[in-house]
């Protein structure tokens, strides 16, 4: 009788920490714009079924052998679909938990293994309803979509979506409504600017000294830069998110390009293996590899947001068959050469109010910059893991100042580089910029005679304007840019006209500089790009730095 009591005892011994084999440790509640997301914080990985349940609405997540140790009592319901949260311990020993719903969802749930300093998660997203198909195709697509809120659909019967490990795909979420593009009477519309606030919910991206969170400057400082853009004539900002919440890298891209964005800006003050790293940087994608080791040790750090934040089902690797087709298509070369000199401008602007980590835009493979029609830049604010550059980002009057330096960046660009039929075009066209100067800066190639061209000037408006005493320019340099009502424009038209020597058939050349494009240049001179490639004996219309190419006369 002692033997076997012995045995039960030692039994009991073995098999008590086997009946629990995992805890939750806390429960945490993110509200995004189109769906709550519920994460379970756990000490090891689980097991779990979820089910969707009618009659009162119900969410029921089953997770076998796991204890609760968290309290429900105080979650942050409020905005969201759920009524309450409560927990049970069914006769098998299992954690069930039911969420009462409001409202009815589309439910998703699937398991985060630990990393980046994350434990083990079970993350459930509750998807609000979503219009039907055939809505949504109704509307008219000249029209912009309206503010209210579409009609709810009836629920499906009740549904169990069993899960272990990741569950069933997850119902695709609604795109975010397009918003409507603001015009002037004469049907100008403004340029777009999506501006993207990196990491948020889940994914509390870098941490400095002081515990200041990556998410929270981003956010503070996109919406200052958002703020920027809608106070200026000819620009529409949007932000992508808005909250304390996680967008997929994939899904910011997307959210870009259902704004029609003519840019896509993603801000960010990221961290360092040394605390003396310093600078503001600006970044583009990279087809072939790093530019620097802090280039690809950041853009590593930045494509795990989706490991840290949480994707049910979507690859890291972000490599499907229609993307890849596209990176090597021309409309992604020009869409990467529009990066760069837009990520120049706002270096350079930056550069006027802070430290810069370098003087030129670096790049590398930075997944939410890979879009294939819209031009992309990631802007670091400065590093978060040094001390002074965090002290800084700290305050609300640096973080308006870096936003505004941002957006000079961004105006100076569209100023030079209009979009057709925009209101920006328009008033560059008529020479009524409103005081706005638009600057040149030389880069490799230039001539003064070829930026006064690009830009529709004399040469020698373009030198008075600059108290240049001859026609050298060096790189780096800044040059202003003449408007057709600038002061320059009386002065030169008061003086007595200079003669020129009739030199016949002096042709105008153009030489090729970082960003430039067949049909770029083509409209720059007022020609075609088939006349263009005949002038030049080209046979596709692939231009190389440093080419030279004769512009015909007509």
């Amino acid at each position: 009788m002692v033997r076997w009591l012995s045995l039960v005892c030692c039994l009991g011994v073995i098999l008590a920490p086997l009946a629990y084999a995992a805890k939750v440790d806390g429960v945490r509640v993110w509200r995004a714009p189109d769906h709550t997301r519920i994460v379970l914080d756990l000490d090891a990985p689980v097991q779990h079924s979820l089910t969707l349940a009618a009659n009162p609405e119900r969410v029921i997540v089953d997770v076998p052998k796991t204890s609760l140790k968290a309290p429900l009592g105080q979650l942050p319901l409020a905005d969201t679909p759920v009524l309450a949260v409560r927990s049970s311990v069914q006769s098998n020993g299992d954690l069930r938990l039911v969420f009462d719903l409001k409202t009815k969802v589309a439910p998703n749930s699937f398991l985060l293994k630990a990393h980046g300093g994350m434990h083990d998660r079970l993350v459930i997203d509750l998807y609000d309803e979503t219009p039907s198909t055939t809505t949504a195709a109704a509307a008219p697509v000249t029209t912009a979509p309206s503010t209210k809120p579409a009609a709810t659909p009836s629920a499906a019967p009740t549904t169990t979506v069993p899960t272990a490990g990741n569950a069933a795909v997850k119902p695709a979420p609604q795109p975010a409504s397009q918003p409507a593009v603001k015009a002037d009477l004469s049907g100008k519309r403004f340029i777009v600017i999506a501006v993207d606030a990196g990491h948020g919910g889940e994914d509390p991206g870098a941490l400095g000294p002081n515990r200041l969170r990556e998410k929270d400057v981003t956010l503070m400082i996109a919406k200052e830069l958002v703020a920027s853009i809608n106070a200026q004539p000819g620009f529409t900002g949007k932000l992508t998110r808005t909250g304390d919440y996680f967008i997929p890298l994939k899904k910011r891209r997307d959210l870009a390009r259902n704004m029609k964005a003519d840019l896509f800006v993603s801000i960010h003050a990221d961290a360092f293996t040394k605390a003396s790293a310093r600078g503001a940087s600006v970044f583009a994608l990279s087809r072939h590899g790093a530019t620097s080791e802090t280039a690809r040790f950041l853009a590593e750090r930045e494509n795990e947001s989706d490991l840290i934040g949480g994707v049910g089902d979507i690859r890291l690797d972000d490599k499907d068959q229609v993307l890849a087709g596209v990176l090597v298509d021309l409309s992604m070369t020009a869409t990467l050469n529009s990066s760069l000199q837009v990520g120049q401008q706002v270096l350079n602007s930056m550069g006027g109010i802070a430290h810069l980590h370098k003087r030129h835009v670096e790049q590398a493979g930075f997944l939410v910059l890979k879009s294939p029609d819209v031009p992309s830049i990631l802007v670091e604010t400065g590093f978060i893991s040094n001390p002074e550059e965090s002290r800084k980002l700290a305050t609300p009057a640096y973080r308006k100042q870096m936003a505004q330096s941002v957006f000079n960046g961004i105006r100076q660009h569209f100023y030079q580089h209009p979009p057709a039929g925009t209101y920006v075009a328009a008033l560059v066209e008529s020479g009524a910029t409103g005081g706005f100067e638009r600057h040149h800066t030389v880069v490799a190639g230039d001539s003064l005679s070829g930026v006064a061209n690009r830009y529709g000037v004399s040469m020698q408006r373009l030198m008075q304007y600059n108290n240049l005493r001859s026609t050298t320019v060096n790189i780096g340099q800044n040059l202003k840019i003449p408007a057709a009502n600038s002061p320059a424009v009386a002065q030169v038209q008061a003086a007595p006209p200079t003669p020129r020597p009739q030199v016949a058939a002096a042709p105008r050349q153009h030489k090729v500089v970082a960003g430039d494009t067949l049909s770029r240049i083509a409209s720059r001179y007022g020609v075609s790009v088939a006349a263009l490639q005949r002038h030049n004996n080209m046979k596709d219309t692939t231009v190389k730095l440093g080419q030279t190419l004769k512009i015909p006369t007509s």
